[in-house]
Formats: structure tokens, C-alpha cells, sequence
């Protein structure tokens, strides 16, 4: 089957991962569209711009950015007017600077964005690379082993809605230990930090940023495989019902009179 990919992103049209991600494509197929954010939208989970206009800037054949636009809002022009002729049998998003492990999810732009392209049927993976702030990117690990993990998945028969999220361990290409398939994590702890500063006129300012520690993570969880130097793997899907607590609800609300 010859492939048409989608890349997609929330780190923005000019991120070095978007880059890493596109020779990962191309050992895939030549046939490699990029639609990414003018710039970097992490944090945006599945947000759709609903309140105002979508401008889509060509900036080369097959590849395009969105002026304000949010990873979400990547996949749906790329589907809908972008490549609605041609669909692509493949969406890619990332490879993200940092990684998208535990509650990360529910935060992330590159998640989001696999998420939306499996709502279309279409298989999706999402790539994060982890790393250590103040350090050095190791991309060279998503660059070498992204294309074994994608031909992998691409073997897997996936049923529709299902996407998978893929973290590649801090560690330098020779010292990773291979794939795992994990469960989604907890962190050990998390927040989200607000840091309030003044500016040069002395107005007041916030950044907000994520604060975690992996603690000892459990075993067969993305955090435990990716902080123990493997490639883990997490099958996703857009279903976050508690399922084990169906059944004590309903006896809880027994006939449902209040």
C-alpha cells in the first residue's frame, strides 16, 4: 500500500521536531503533506478555533501552516479542504520537544491531534521525545528508531478510533532498550506552577508552566518504560469513561428516582 502522511503538530511549522518527524515520514513515502500551527500551541489539547477565522498560509506545495491556528484545527483543514480530494491514509503528529506521558495527555496538542485524525478513521500516531529541561534534545533517538516504531504499527491491525502515543526515552539511541506497549501513568506529582512577574512598565504578568515528578512509577506504565530508558507505546482512544465504576454508580443511583 503506498501511503499518503499527514504531519501534524503543536510545536509549531518551525519546531526541529516537526523536521525530525518529516525524514521519519519519508522513509514511509514521498508523499508527505505538513499542516502545522504558525506557532507553538503546547497545551491546546483538542481546542478548535470556534471564535474566530481559520487563514491558511501555503508555503510550499504540500505544506502549510495555520495563522493562530491549534493542532485540532490542523487535522480538520487537512481533511476537509486541504487534502479532501486525496485523504491521507496516515497521520503523524510531533515528534513533540518533551514528553507526553501520564496526565500530559489530557494537556497536549500532539495527542489532540492524533486523537482528531483517528475520529476520521484514519490511523494516527503521536511521537514525543522526552528530555530534561536545560539539556540538549536527544532527536537523534525519535530520528533513528521513529521509523522502526512506525512500520511496527503500521503491521498492528488497529480497530477505528484507536491511535497510539509514543515517548522515546531521554537517553542516546545506543542506550535505549527497545519498545514496550504500557498503560497510561500517574505522576508522582503534578501541577500546573504560576509563576507571576512584573514587566518593564511594572504591569503584572503570569506564565504558567507544568511542574511533575515521576515519584516511582508503577509498573507497566508509560512513565515506568520511558524513565527506565525503553520506547513505550499506549493504544488511545477518545472514551475516557471509568468503566470499573460503572457498575457501583448504578447501584448507587439505583432506580434513578432523586
Amino acid at each position: 500500500m503506498k501511503h499518503r502522511i499527514l504531519i501534524a503538530n503543536d510545536d509549531g511549522i518551525n519546531a526541529p521536531g516537526l523536521a525530525v518527524m518529516e525524514r521519519i515520514a519519508r522513509t514511509v513515502t514521498d508523499d508527505v503533506w505538513v499542516v502545522a500551527p504558525d506557532f507553538e500551541r503546547s497545551g491546546a489539547s483538542r481546542s478548535v478555533s470556534l471564535a474566530e477565522p481559520i487563514r491558511v498560509n501555503k508555503i510550499a506545495d504540500k505544506r502549510f501552516s495555520l495563522l493562530r491556528g491549534t493542532p485540532t484545527d490542523c487535522v480538520v483543514m487537512a481533511f476537509d479542504q486541504l487534502m479532501d480530494q486525496v485523504p491521507p491514509t496516515l497521520v503523524l503528529s510531533g515528534v513533540n520537544r518533551g514528553s507526553n506521558l501520564a496526565e500530559d495527555m489530557t494537556y497536549s496538542g500532539t495527542v489532540a491531534a492524533a486523537m482528531e485524525a483517528a475520529q476520521y478513521g484514519i490511523r494516527s500516531i503521536a511521537m514525543s521525545q522526552v528530555f530534561e529541561l536545560g539539556a540538549d534534545v536527544r532527536w537523534q533517538t525519535a530520528e533513528e528508531y521513529g521509523p522502526r516504531v512506525v512500520e511496527s504499527l503500521l503491521a498492528l491491525e488497529t480497530p477505528p478510533g484507536v491511535f497510539h502515543n509514543v515517548n522515546f526515552p531521554n537517553v542516546d539511541p545506543d542506550q535505549v532498550r527497545g519498545v514496550r506497549s504500557a498503560r497510561q501513568g500517574r505522576w508522582g506529582s503534578f501541577r500546573v506552577n504560576v509563576d507571576v512577574r512584573t514587566d518593564a512598565r511594572r504591569f503584572p504578568y503570569s506564565w504558567l508552566s507544568f511542574v511533575h515528578e515521576p515519584g516511582a512509577p508503577e509498573p507497566g506504565t508509560d512513565l515506568e518504560a520511558a524513565y527506565s530508558g525503553w520506547i513505550s507505546v499506549t493504544p488511545l482512544h477518545s472514551d475516557i469513561t471509568w468503566h470499573a465504576g460503572l457498575a457501583a454508580l448504578e447501584r448507587h443511583l439505583g432506580t434513578g428516582r432523586v
